[in-house]
């Protein structure tokens, strides 16, 4: 028997990258319901998270056909749906941290769970940041709402698995004091 029963629900490897991460307090968009929300960085290189994420919104696709139908006589085909699977090569040519990548903004009104390598909740906020790599729980979903119609992708939890460097360009405070380069001070 499968782990995983529910066929829209994915969990992302340990190489996914986390962009955008506001996992600690909800954001309002454009005046909007306030949502946690993350957008997870997939290396192109990892084919089994990409099928899985593949397979996940085809199953949400087969689902919600209903609800995709709305009040028109056909669901609308699966390739002209907006779908939260997108290529960072030609969304974000200008962005280093998307290159050879996928990526995918995922976002809930409920917190997420956040668990470090071993399971144990983080506590600490600055554990957890844009740019650190971990394994996100993600569902996928179809919705039609004000004419817009296609599959979304909902936050579950967060595994953080190892440190990576902070995306946003604002340097840490270690790496600006690293150097002990004190000719300045006082001067």
């Amino acid at each position: 028997m499968s782990k995983n029963a529910n066929p829209m629900k994915v969990v992302t490897s340990p190489d996914t990258r986390w962009s955008y991460a506001n996992v600690w307090e909800p954001k309002s968009i454009n005046g909007g319901t306030p949502k946690y929300s993350v957008s997870l960085i997939i290396p192109k290189s990892d084919t089994k998270t990409v099928a899985k994420i593949k397979a996940a919104i085809e199953a949400a696709y087969h689902d919600g056909e209903a609800k995709l139908r709305g009040t028109g006589k056909s669901v609308p085909a699966l390739s002209v749906l907006k779908t939260p699977l997108r290529d960072g090569d030609a969304e974000r040519p200008d962005d280093a941290a998307y290159a050879g990548s996928y990526f995918m903004n995922a976002n809930s009104t409920t917190p997420p769970g956040i668990v470090d390598s071993d399971c144990q909740r983080i506590l600490e906020r600055s554990e957890v940041y844009s740019g650190v790599y971990g394994r996100a729980s993600v569902s996928f979903y179809a919705f039609n709402s004000n004419g817009n119609k296609g599959i979304a992708c909902s936050l579950n939890n967060l595994q953080k698995i190892r440190d990576g460097e902070p995306l946003g360009g604002k340097a840490s405070a270690e790496s600006d004091f690293a150097t002990s380069d004190d000719d300045d001070f006082l001067s």
